[in-house]
């Protein structure tokens, strides 16, 4: 079973890390975090993008290597990991267990929100590549893809 979680870990980071940065739209990226209606369909379609994105890496990985897993683990496991991606990527949710994590500073670093922010030659919030929220955002991932492959290799 350990060669199985590591296979299916791996499996399932580089499908998240392709779905998230390659296969998510760009409307799905700004929009999936906004109130009402046009955030909850936002995230929920980059969501079930990432998901097939997911099973569409893990299967023929599992072919490959001859992993038997269940078609519970694999429901469950990707259920419970897709939860938790929409919970993280609704951005409200993550920002306020960031604040009640005391990381609600580090989760602004990288924007002008932080008070020790970037900027330009001209005294304007100058860009980054990445943020504290994309860090928290990305480590919240990856733990959870990590439950998710213990529950696909463990079932």
């Amino acid at each position: 079973m350990p060669a199985t979680f590591a296979a299916v870990f791996i499996a399932l980071w580089i499908g998240h890390s392709v779905g998230d940065h390659w296969v998510q739209s760009s409307c799905q990226a700004a929009y999936k975090g906004l109130p009402g209606r046009a955030g909850r369909l936002a995230c929920t379609k980059h969501v079930l993008c990432l998901t097939i994105t997911k099973a569409a890496v893990l299967a023929p990985v599992a072919l490959a290597l001859g992993l038997h897993l269940s078609a519970a683990g694999l429901l469950l496991g990707l259920g419970l990991d897709a939860a938790s991606h929409w919970w993280a990527d609704r951005r409200t949710t993550l920002a306020a267990l960031a604040r009640i994590c005391g990381k609600g500073e580090f989760y602004t670093l990288g924007t002008g929100a932080h008070p020790a922010h970037p900027v330009t030659a001209e005294g304007k919030p100058a860009a980054t590549l990445a943020t504290g929220a994309y860090a928290l955002d990305q480590s919240w991932h990856t733990a959870w893809l990590g439950a998710a492959a213990l529950i696909i290799a463990a079932l």
